[in-house]
């Protein structure tokens, strides 16, 4: 361990530097009386040496320090320092001439041409001085990092490279791929050879394992590149998040990383206006949906966020995490009828955002009745409720699974999205908003994944066919409220999702993205109880669209509210067979037995 006189500090290097720039500007302007004397100095000219040396010298080491000179790590040292450099010159130098003609008198004899050569001198010194020190930390601390294979555009690949040679990528590079300049291939980065995917060499025999660093691309390329660098023996990738220009963070590259999308059409401007200000009840707020709604909600400025759920843990986890006084947290199911009115009375929510349910398909058909209750039950108390207290907006969360259902869970929903647009109401907006799966949601298939293969495998598939739709959980509770900024009362909205992703195709990549490939085996399991192999959003039957591309509005489905109702209460009667009673309110439900 360093003595703690030992250790570098800023004010260290600072006072090492200026120390080191006046000795040296005294041997540059020394140096330059000499040349300009042809090596013999009269002696006239000595007595205003000082003072002109004195002069300059604080002019250069006052624009050295306002341009940060001094604040600079010297390992760190770049090109963009050296111009630095080079402009606080030109400053000082600059302020000198006007300043020795005006006290001349003052200062003496002084040769006119030994400006320009001093400039000069240095220049050349000060900037040798701090490229000796950075190629001097160089020897004396070598690279033992792994090896890694640079990959993006042009100043990406540079930027990696010079952060490589610096220390501050972890990272000794064997090669560097530049995606957007072909024609580079062949030359050099520092002293790292340049080559094209096509021609990168194979590092599959390699004893170490051989990192992808993937920086200033798109999501389309960087899926393009990891099949690519695979295949060359690449077996883990990482990428770096840029800001303004400079390395940001690094960070292992995830399914999550490949299956989003670029942020579409969302308008935060309608969004804060929506919420601004206002009292909102979040329920299912400990869920994945639900927090990150809850996380959109303070952000877009809401006054209070009501944040209900049944499960202790959840809510005491996300009240933690969020830790904002403007956040009540309330622990209470749906079912207490009485204790929910009790909230709505007290802090009367202007809008409600309903995203409480139970969703994992196979734990639903296997509970069908908590499900019906839970589900059903919970959602009709919540609008009811909502109605006789005049809240403005109630939004309520569906799910593709409600179109065609074949599971109880869908089925379900499906059911709440007719009550919700044909319950009797006229001061309340209740819209429905539809959308798929979404990556990293709690039972989703992607944690699953995830825990199988750190689990050594085999990752289970249920059937090589199945496909679903896939979106980040932040896009979508955004997309969520701006359909509810924009909508009327009414509307069931379908949000885009994209193109569907092959399930099997998802796991092998996610392999893949852990350097497992040929290690880990995919299982088929056969489809679960109500499981389908191709979710639906419908969009294609959709009546309109809005002003936004990713937002569609379909034809919630009308029918007579009465006889709703007695359909609800006989299928909550109704101790055996729920499913036939289900495909009574919902008649395009049809079951889905396991294969």
């Amino acid at each position: 361990m360093k003595r703690a006189w030992l250790r570098p500090t800023g004010l260290k290097r600072a006072i090492f530097f200026i120390t080191a720039d006046i000795a040296l500007s005294l041997l540059s302007f020394y140096g330059s009386y000499l040349l300009r004397f042809n090596f013999s100095i009269p002696e006239l000219f000595f007595s205003g040496f000082w003072k002109a040396f004195l002069l300059l010298t604080g002019l250069k080491i006052t624009a050295l320090w306002l341009k940060g000179q001094y604040r600079i790590v010297w390992r760190f040292y770049g090109l963009a320092d050296a111009k630095r450099m080079f402009e606080a010159h030109l400053f000082a130098y600059g302020i000198f001439v006007p300043l020795f003609y005006l006290l001349h008198g003052v200062i003496g004899p002084f040769p006119r041409s030994v400006v320009v050569i001093d400039f000069l001198f240095s220049f050349v010194l000060l900037i040798g001085l701090r490229a000796f020190k950075r190629l001097a930390h160089m020897q004396i601390s070598p690279h033992t990092s792994p090896p890694a294979v640079l990959v993006g555009t042009a100043p990406t690949v540079d930027m990696l490279v010079r952060s490589a040679t610096d220390g501050t990528l972890p990272y000794e590079p064997l090669a560097a791929v530049v995606m957007d300049k072909d024609y580079y291939a062949g030359s050099y980065i520092g002293n790292v050879p340049i080559y094209t995917l096509a021609t990168l060499p194979d590092f599959s025999e390699d004893t170490e394992t051989v990192t992808a660093v993937l920086g200033g691309m798109d999501q389309n390329r960087m899926d393009r590149c990891i099949d690519l660098l695979a295949s060359k023996g690449v077996r883990r990738f990482q990428r770096l998040y840029l800001q303004e220009g400079q390395q940001k963070k690094l960070t292992d590259i995830s399914i999550e990383d490949l299956l989003s999308r670029p942020p579409r059409d969302f308008d935060p401007g309608v969004v804060e206006r929506f919420i601004k200000d206002k009292v909102v009840l979040v329920t299912g707020a400990g869920g994945s949906i639900g927090g990150e709604i809850c996380r959109q909600l303070l952000a877009f400025g809401a006054r209070q966020l009501l944040m209900l759920d049944h499960s202790e843990y959840h809510l005491y986890t996300l009240h933690e995490a969020l830790d904002d006084k403007r956040t009540v947290p309330i622990l209470l199911s749906l079912l207490e009828r009485e204790l929910l009115e009790e909230v709505l009375t007290k802090y009367q929510p202007q809008i409600v955002v309903h995203a409480a349910a139970y969703k994992h398909v196979p734990m639903c058909e296997a509970n069908p009745s908590a499900a019906i209750i839970n589900n059903i039950v919970g959602a009709m108390n919540l609008i009811d409720l909502c109605i006789e207290h005049r809240v403005q907006k109630v939004v309520n969360i569906s799910s593709d699974k409600a179109v065609r259902p074949t599971s109880i869970m869908g089925a379900t929903k499906r059911v709440i999205e007719l009550y919700a647009h044909n319950v009797p109401n006229n001061q309340t907006d209740i819209v429905s908003v539809r959308f798929g799966n979404v990556l990293g949601s709690s039972g989703s298939v992607v944690p699953k994944f995830k825990a199988q293969i750190e689990a050594g495998g085999p990752v289970t598939v249920t059937h090589p066919e199945m496909t679903r739709y896939f979106m980040l959980i932040s896009e979508a509770c955004r997309l969520v409220l701006q359909a509810a900024a924009i909508a009327k009362g009414g509307e069931l909205f379908i949000l885009d999702m994209g193109e569907p992703v092959k399930i099997v195709d998802l796991a092998r990549r996610m392999i893949q993205l852990y350097g497992k490939e040929g290690e880990i085996e995919i299982r088929f399991t056969g489809l679960r109880p109500g499981e389908k192999l191709y979710e639906e959003l419908l969009v294609s039957d959709a009546e309109m669209k809005t002003k936004y591309d990713t937002i569609y509005v379909a034809d919630p489905g009308k029918c007579d509210y009465d006889f709703l109702l007695k359909q609800i209460i006989a299928l909550l009667r109704s101790a055996d067979q729920p499913q036939e009673k289900l495909q009574l309110i919902v008649p395009e439900y049809h079951p889905q037995k396991s294969a």
